[in-house]
């Protein structure tokens, strides 16, 4: 099978880590170069982009922002780890109303300090919390600023003292924390009861497929309907378009004068295209040099 380049999204299932899944994409696909864009814990199931071949060097330019998450979160109890599947160390009954939530949420909106669990990644003097955590440790962290772009409540049980939570927010934003702090707030404890990443930067779960649809596109030997172009990302972006001779420069790594090619006259990244609409990569424009800068190349070497 040949190796593939560009995009394919999988909807994480519960269960496997987001390497997990890579290592089953490379089995399925083919293809050794695989990189993902954004860590999901085990748990959580949902957006999880995964860049094959030449895209994987787009994995650190995907946009950090638009990060949106469907929780679920009950009541009345508290964990170790901050969601259900942790060690349970207290457990009461919680009578909050809708409204009572409501207005505890809007503390959570907007630009906020959070303070990490212990059970996470984050590394403190060089050893990952988690680590830590498994050894009974509990350390002294400090709180981390994130944003909380949108906060809603969709659901709410008040009989069950459980609900469902939609959440915008930036890079780093722990939604456990979130369910276990609004828990706090309430004077009663919560834990998340489960996570699906509904859209993780331009991508959103219409875009993804399962395991399963893509070992069925394995024994077609067809990913083109699943697979998306790198470009796909940088849309956005001001356009450059080069000639044919120009496009062969570029993919080779060679300065082009930005007097030759057509550009609109603008700071920052700009995305290069072939003659024929295909995306080669970025660069910036050197009005000091007069000289096409590349920022990274996409394309094949021509």
């Amino acid at each position: 099978m040949t190796e593939l380049n560009g995009i394919i999204c999988i909807n994480k299932p519960q269960e496997f880590t987001s390497f997990d899944v890579v290592a089953k994409m490379r089995g399925i696909t083919g293809t050794k170069k695989i990189g993902h864009a954004g860590t999901l814990d085990p748990m959580a199931t949902g957006v999880l982009p995964l860049f094959f071949g030449c895209a994987t060097r787009a994995c650190d330019r995907m946009p950090e922002d638009g990060k949106r998450y469907t929780a679920d979160f009950q009541l009345g109890l508290e964990t170790d780890t901050y969601d259900i599947w942790g060690k349970i160390l207290r457990e009461q009954q919680a009578s909050c109303s809708r409204s009572e939530i409501e207005a505890v949420l809007a503390g959570f909106r907007g630009r906020i300090e959070q303070l990490p669990p212990m059970f996470s990644a984050v590394r403190v003097n060089g050893q990952r919390l988690y680590e830590l955590a498994r050894q009974g440790k509990t350390i002294e962290r400090k709180p981390r600023c994130v944003e909380i772009t949108s906060l809603e409540l969709l659901e709410f049980d008040e009989e069950r003292q459980c609900g469902r939570l939609d959440i915008v927010c930036s890079k780093g934003t722990y939604i456990r924390s979130i369910c276990h702090d609004l828990g706090e707030r309430l004077g009663c404890g919560g834990v998340m009861t489960g996570l699906v990443r509904t859209q993780a930067g331009i991508f959103t779960l219409k875009d993804c497929i399962t395991l399963e649809q893509a070992q069925k596109c394995a024994v077609s030997g067809d990913f083109s309907g699943v697979l998306l172009p790198v470009g796909r990302l940088f849309r956005s972006l001001p356009a450059i378009r080069l000639n044919e001779v120009q496009s062969k420069k570029f993919c080779n790594g060679l300065r082009l004068d930005i007097n030759r090619v057509r550009h609109q006259r603008l700071p920052g990244s700009h995305a290069v295209y072939d003659n024929s609409g295909g995306f080669l990569g970025l660069a910036v424009l050197d009005f000091d040099k007069m000289e096409l800068v590349i920022e990274k190349i996409f394309a094949e070497r021509k």
